[in-house]
């Protein structure tokens, strides 16, 4: 192959197709537990985190105006790169082929990082400060009653056994945040004059992003660390229905995931998806949450 301007062209398009249609065609979860936040500046502050804007009844005088800065909640922006070298010999050679399936899994790993950053933050939850100050899943997040007075409450079962999660996701406020300043950019170093390609007698192609993953509201979520059993998911979800805002006011959070990692999804598909219980009768549990099996949580 000659090697010049129009071929280095014709390879960076090859390349950028080849590793376009692997990341569109990757299956990624995160989009399900995390809104997508633009980003504009280093890090965002999510002031209104822990805020509900329900209804209350407006007796006279003037409207009640809720502080979005009582909870000051910041995520900083991280880079991420994947770089590779195509040597100008293997220009030369036309062996060009033999790389494609080098960017089909580049573009396969990015549509999954997401899933890494947003689950393995899941994952951390019960070792994570989010917005209150208390651990994602711990079980003292402090609130108020009905009464104004303090109160603390529980989204997490303890004990011994691997993890598992139920998150609701049916909100426009999702459990999880992905922050993204800049998407994943395939880009490339090629021009025989720029002095990396000319010192290295390699091109470079690489793929960049700005993003970071952040804990939401800790309502939408309930991490257990019991065994995966019929018993403690109808408890979990019980839970998690029950619980309030500030004033005691009734969220109508309602279960809709359950995320596991492989060494559950056994367990997990015996709850939702089995027609009958172990010692018969129908099992009220099925179709009630959508499964979410990722090595993520691990």
């Amino acid at each position: 192959m000659i090697v010049n301007a129009e071929s280095i062209e014709l390879a960076f398009k090859g390349f950028k197709t080849v590793y376009t249609d692997a990341y569109e065609a990757a299956t990624a979860y995160s989009g399900q537990i995390a809104m997508t936040v633009p980003s504009s500046s280093r890090d965002e502050t999510y002031g209104w985190l822990g805020q509900f804007p329900q209804l209350r009844e407006w007796l006279g005088g003037d409207r009640v105006v809720k502080d979005l800065q009582a909870h000051s909640f910041a995520i900083t922006n991280r880079k991420f790169e994947s770089t590779v070298g195509v040597s100008r010999d293997d220009f030369e050679d036309d062996r060009l082929g033999i790389f494609k399936p080098m960017f089909a899994e580049m573009g396969h790993l990015a549509k999954l990082h997401p899933d890494e950053l947003v689950f393995g933050l899941l994952k951390d939850g019960f070792t994570t400060t989010c917005f209150d100050g208390q651990y994602f899943f711990d079980i003292d997040h402090p609130t108020k009653d009905a009464t104004g007075a303090d109160v603390t409450v529980s989204n997490m079962a303890d004990g011994t056994e691997t993890p598992w999660y139920l998150l609701d996701t049916s909100r426009a406020i999702k459990p999880m945040v992905f922050q993204e300043r800049s998407k994943y950019d395939f880009q490339a170093v090629t021009a025989p004059s720029d002095h990396t390609v000319f010192m290295t007698d390699q091109h470079l192609y690489g793929v960049r992003a700005r993003v970071n993953a952040g804990l939401g509201l800790w309502h939408m979520a309930f991490g257990s660390k019991q065994a995966l059993t019929a018993a403690n998911y109808a408890a979990a979800r019980a839970a998690m229905q029950e619980f309030r805002g500030d004033s005691g006011r009734v969220l109508g959070i309602k279960p809709t995931v359950m995320v596991v990692p492989p060494s559950l999804e056994d367990a997990a598909m015996h709850v939702l998806n089995t027609e009958t219980n172990d010692g018969g009768g129908s099992n009220p549990w099925k179709g009630t949450c959508d499964l979410i099996v990722t090595p993520f949580v691990a």
